[in-house]
This record gives structure tokens, sequence and C-alpha cells, in this order.
């Protein structure tokens, strides 16, 4: 017996206690669990990092996560991270280091724009995967390199708990009504603008 000052109350048994954390677990609402649709836009620096931050949370919880980074083809200090040290986290690249035309993108970035994607909807599909991050495919999409139709096909049809993140600036806006949480990253001041130049650490 257990004296509260007030009434005496005999201890839960094991079998009991266990009974209702079972109970207590099977309530839990379908929503912890259903997975998230996250948007880093915005014109400021440290959407990718964000997108990566998040990546190495979820891989120290346990999860496997793939990323694909579109229209980028240089060893990033992230990719090469991964590569040594966090067997858990999949980065795969899907560009080439150097700059994509807006209004006249060259065909090979189409295609290879298209494979990301390709890689991307097999990585959904698989089930292997509790976080998939599309890097820059805000970027993809309004560059007109893969249809807006696709990816909106692809964040509708995902596994219900799979959490699947989208990187880059001009989001469009259907996407963003798709999403549970948009996050617009602003640039106030940029160190470009006084001449630093990018280097590695910061931009890579």
């Amino acid at each position: 017996m257990i004296s509260t000052g007030k009434k005496n109350v005999s201890p839960e048994s094991p079998a009991k206690t266990k009974a209702i954390a079972s109970k207590k677990t099977a309530t839990i609402p379908p929503s912890a669990t259903r997975g998230l649709v996250i948007v880093i836009t915005g014109n400021g620096k440290g959407k990718t990092t964000a997108a990566f931050g998040q990546a190495l949370r979820a891989v120290g919880q346990g999860y496997k996560v793939f990323i694909i980074q579109f229209m980028k083809g240089r060893d990033y200090g992230e990719f090469v991270a991964a590569e040594k040290y966090l067997p858990r986290l999949t980065i795969r690249r899907s560009g080439l280091d150097s700059f994509v035309m807006r209004d006249n993108p060259a065909p090979v970035d189409i295609t290879l724009a298209r494979q990301g994607f390709d890689l991307a909807k097999k990585a959904v599909a698989s089930g292997k995967y509790d976080m998939i991050i599309l890097d820059e495919i805000n970027v993809v999409v309004d560059f007109k390199l893969i249809p807006l139709e696709d990816v909106i096909d692809l964040i509708k049809n995902k596994p219900p708990a799979l959490d699947l993140i989208l990187t880059g600036r001009y989001a469009a806006k259907a996407i963003i009504k798709l999403a549970d949480t948009v996050s617009d990253v602003k640039e106030i001041k940029h160190h470009y603008a006084a001449g630093v130049k990018d280097r590695a650490g910061i931009e890579y």
C-alpha cells in the first residue's frame, strides 16, 4: 500500500500497467504518424541547409532518408559527409556543376532533371525510406524542366507515412497549397553583395 496522505492506493500490477500503456499506444491519433509535406522556399540563403538539418535530425532518430539534388553536380560538403559517415542518408545528384538558363535550358539539363525525377519516384514507391527530400525541385518546376502536374501527382500519391520535403525558390502556389508546412527564407543581407566569394563549408 502507498500512503498519499489522503487515502491508501494499491500500486498497479506490472500486467495492468502494461495493459494501460498498450491502450494509450493504441489510441494515438493517426495524425501523429502521418507523413508531412514540407516546403522550404524563398530568395534567402539556407534552404538546402535547412533541409539537410532536417535530414540529420531524422537520421539521428533512426530513420532512413533519401535526397535527390537537382541541378547540382558538385561534391557539396553534405554529399561528402553522407558518403563517409551517414549510411542511413542516401544522396543522389542529377545535374551539372553549371548554371541552367531559365528561358533556354540545355537539352542535357532537361534530361538530367527528368532522370532525377524518375529516381525520386522510384524512391517514393520503394517504401524503403522514411523521409525523401527533393532539393531544388521548386526551381526545376519553375524552369519547366519537369511539369508541375508530375510533382503534384507525386505529392498526392506518396505513401501516407512518408515525410516529403521540397526545396528551392519559386515554389508553385499549387505545391504550397498541398503542403503542411511552408517556410519562406527571406534574404535580408548576403555576403556576395560585399564581394565575398563562395567557399567550402559555406556554399558547398
